[in-house]
């Protein structure tokens, strides 16, 4: 499904992907794990076409997507969740989760909402709300929808888990386990910098360190891997627990 290839990346002169390999078979969930500043959100980015490749390649389905604008990678089925969500504050909640299928006029779009409201009823709740009167964690919940609607190949999702609740989050897992196995045979990659919640969602796991894929391992393999130790989150105390 998704295979990046030998991804190395420079912004401002810096590199900040360093040859980086992964990849995500079809219908799997796959965290990438790691502190911050490690390249995570700069993994997505590439992935999405939003930052420039200086060499390797990024394929999707077998097709390489180098040279692709982001909406072209888009409408090639990629959802993307951001960090920081990017929800637009003048539309409503459901025309944030609609707008994907407005730019990629996705056929579907009715089906896939109905979907999504389905597996995930207090989001269709907030329909009519204004994004900025949903709480940090209702945010994340409504950017998770969006992605889904465009993301029927492949879900991007950039620190979910980050800022929120515990009961929440358990939400949230759920909730993309709910949509991964709706949509049948779409693919996740989850970037996490908590060992906790990349080990409750992901079949596979990849550690990255200074814009390296450094470990390709299991949750249930994990503690005999070795995770670093300046990665504070997945500290074998917690890698046990």
């Amino acid at each position: 499904m998704l295979k990046v290839d030998g991804a190395t990346v420079k912004i401002a002169g810096f590199t900040i992907l360093r040859g980086l390999t992964l990849e995500v078979e079809i219908g799997r969930i796959v965290g990438l794990i790691g502190r911050n500043g490690a390249g995570k959100t700069t993994t997505l980015r590439t992935i999405m076409g939003l930052v420039d490749l200086q060499s390797g390649d990024v394929q999707l389905e077998g097709q390489s997507l180098v040279g692709l604008a982001p909406h072209v990678r888009a409408q090639r089925g990629i959802g993307y969740m951001p960090e920081d969500r990017r929800l637009i504050p003048a539309m409503t909640v459901e025309q944030n989760i609609l707008l994907p299928a407005w730019a990629r006029d996705i056929p579907n779009a009715d089906q896939r909402l109905q979907t999504i409201y389905k597996l995930m009823p207090e989001v269709k709740e907030l329909a009519s709300r204004g994004s900025t009167q949903c709480s940090g964690g209702q945010q994340k919940l409504v950017a998770l929808a969006r992605s889904f609607m465009s993301g029927s190949k492949l879900l991007l999702l950039d620190e979910p888990f980050e800022g929120v609740a515990p009961a929440l989050s358990q939400r949230l897992v759920r909730a993309v386990k709910e949509l991964a196995e709706a949509e049948q045979g779409v693919s996740v990659l989850v970037c996490e910098s908590e060992f906790k919640w990349a080990r409750l969602l992901a079949e596979k796991i990849y550690v990255i360190e200074r814009g390296e894929t450094t470990q390709e391992t299991t949750p249930a393999a994990a503690p005999a891997h070795a995770v670093p130790d300046n990665f504070t989150t997945a500290r074998a105390s917690e890698l046990t627990s």
